[in-house]
């Protein structure tokens, strides 16, 4: 499992374990998965899809600007705004 963190200059929003993330980077829309390649991007306003196991129904998240890293400890957005 991927070890995902949704964080904005206020709260942590999030944190949890799921199978794939697809954040919507301003280069385009990527996902993660657990072991991804350690990188970094920014993240432009759009949805987080969130995807708690293989083939499930996507949560949505919708956020304003930020970025996101992928590291060995798994993946972190930090947002400048999440809706909700």
């Amino acid at each position: 499992m991927l070890h995902f963190e949704l964080v904005t200059p206020a709260r942590l929003v999030r944190s949890e374990e799921v199978y794939m993330v697809v954040v919507p980077g301003t280069d385009g829309e990527f996902g993660v998965l657990e072991g991804h390649a350690p990188f970094m991007s920014t993240v432009k306003d759009g949805t987080i899809k969130l995807y708690k196991s293989q083939g499930a129904v996507p949560e949505e998240i919708q956020v304003q600007g930020g970025f996101a890293e992928v590291s060995a400890k798994g993946l972190t957005v930090l947002a400048e705004h999440v809706e909700g």
